[in-house]
């Protein structure tokens, strides 16, 4: 059906367990013309079929969307975003309290590469992989059939998350409609998104229900969200009963957004800072009661893994130096590169080294609206712990 590569004896092994992705060394023959983004069938040495994917000149060479031979086409797309969409339903993640969660992740809904979010009709569409740019008016044709008139708008903000050399004549713009900011709800609690201008597609939906499990150890403490974006974290903490929240970000416009969430919510005993995170923790002697470690991911590639750790470990042995005796710690990373055991080995370190005696409450991951498959386990990026501090 499309341009047909072949992959050496052997290597068919891995799509038959259903992992995506076909690296460049287990190519055996395709045609000399294929261009980043074609669609491409992959047979095994012995001529079965095994996937159909995008082609892309890289280590990883093609990334499957589907083990079933059939046309890449709007009522594709229509099936695989209903499957995405109906099992959020069932799991209740949309509801009468929540308008907004992630309605495409990649690997974990079965296309790499496209990324859905979905706020209270408004839909962001993001590409971090040229074949799903290229259907993009497919996939927003199919987003479309799936929702109706529900549906508000479509942006595509794909220009900072496609390879450097294919982005530069991209741009991003709306496929459906328009809009400014939008006000959703996610657990009763309100937040403006900008998700024209806001960091990735707007707002950080994978740490809903973490903020949740937030609330319980806030009444009465004093609070401190570092790397607070717009301030997901502080405002769950505040309406939770918390004495006092800060907030801290090197961003003057997430510092702008977190005090604009807080009007949203009505929350007065709150306090927004913009600097960096490491300087405003040097010089403070355990003023906190809980603290909130989220920051960006510190290693995007494995080159930069070693960094990474040293950064981690720094922040963290600064955050429980300084939390009060009976403090409560939530650290987080979102590296993809640094796995849950190094992650996990990294805060142990920061806290030998900070000679706090330190207890795990709770290990933390991403919610279901970022599902993680067993066929594909580096879909698993956000990891974090809650940790008890004497």
């Amino acid at each position: 059906m499309y341009a047909a590569v072949y992959l050496h004896k052997g290597k068919e092994t891995s799509l038959q367990r259903r992992h995506p992705w076909v690296f460049s060394g287990a190519i055996h023959k395709k045609d000399a013309d294929l261009k980043d983004g074609d669609l491409v069938d992959v047979f095994s040495a012995a001529k079965t079929f095994l996937g159909t994917g995008y082609y892309a000149n890289g280590s990883i060479a093609i990334r499957i969307i589907s083990f079933v031979q059939t046309p890449i086409d709007v009522a594709f797309w229509t099936r695989k975003l209903q499957a995405a969409y109906d099992y959020r339903l069932q799991l209740g993640i949309l509801n009468a309290s929540t308008n907004v969660c992630r309605l495409f992740f990649g690997e974990g809904d079965g296309a790499s590469g496209l990324i859905l979010d979905y706020y209270d009709g408004h839909v962001v569409f993001q590409a971090h992989s040229v074949g799903i740019y290229k259907q993009r008016n497919e996939i927003a044709e199919a987003i479309k059939a799936v929702f109706g008139s529900v549906l508000k708008s479509i942006y595509d903000k794909s220009a900072e998350t496609l390879p450097k050399q294919f982005s530069e004549g991209v741009s991003n713009g709306f496929l459906m409609g328009s809009a400014t900011a939008v006000v959703v709800k996610e657990n009763e609690v309100l937040f403006e998104i900008d998700f024209i201008h806001g960091q990735k597609t707007g707002f950080f939906v994978d740490q809903r229900d973490n903020r949740l499990l937030l609330q319980r150890y806030s009444k009465g403490k004093a609070v401190l969200n570092t790397f607070c974006y717009s301030g997901g974290f502080s405002i769950y903490a505040a309406l939770a009963g918390a004495a006092r929240v800060d907030s801290i970000d090197i961003s003057e416009k997430a510092i702008v957004l977190t005090n604009r969430n807080a009007e949203l919510n009505k929350i007065a005993n709150h306090e927004a800072f913009a600097m960096d995170t490491f300087d405003f923790l040097k010089d403070k002697k355990q003023v906190y009661d809980v603290i909130v470690l989220d920051p960006p991911a510190f290693a995007k590639s494995r080159d930069s893994k070693h960094q990474a750790v040293i950064g981690y470990k720094r922040l963290n042995e600064m955050a429980i130096r300084l939390i009060k005796p009976g403090g409560i710690l939530f650290t987080f990373s979102c590296s993809g590169v640094v796995d849950k055991f190094l992650f996990y080995n990294t805060i142990t370190s920061a806290a030998i080294e900070a000679r706090r005696q330190v207890k795990v409450l709770h290990y933390l991951h991403q919610p279901p609206d970022h599902p993680v498959t067993p066929y594909f386990p580096e879909g698993e990026y956000l990891k974090g712990m809650v940790l008890f501090v004497e």
